[in-house]
């Protein structure tokens, strides 16, 4: 599994990048978890708010959440 936080570097987007890593590693230990801040890469996924959660190149969440709301996404998208 793939799980990419898609972001400029702000605040909030370092935030979710660490939120996610955190819950990966519990609930998805294989998983890899990317930051892409290349705004051409980011652009390619069409979407207008950020950061964004993706996994396994779907775009499954955007914009801040809770640690909760990540884990429910991630053991979702499974």
């Amino acid at each position: 599994m793939e799980i990419k936080v898609l972001g400029t570097g702000c605040t909030t987007c370092k935030t979710l990048f660490n939120n996610v890593s955190e819950v990966a590693a519990q609930v998805a230990p294989d998983a890899t978890v990317v930051k892409e801040e290349n705004l051409l890469k980011i652009m390619s996924y069409n979407i207008l708010s950020l950061p964004a959660l993706v996994i396994n190149e779907k775009v499954v969440a955007k914009g801040p959440m809770t640690i909760a709301q990540i884990k429910e996404t991630i053991l979702k998208n499974m």
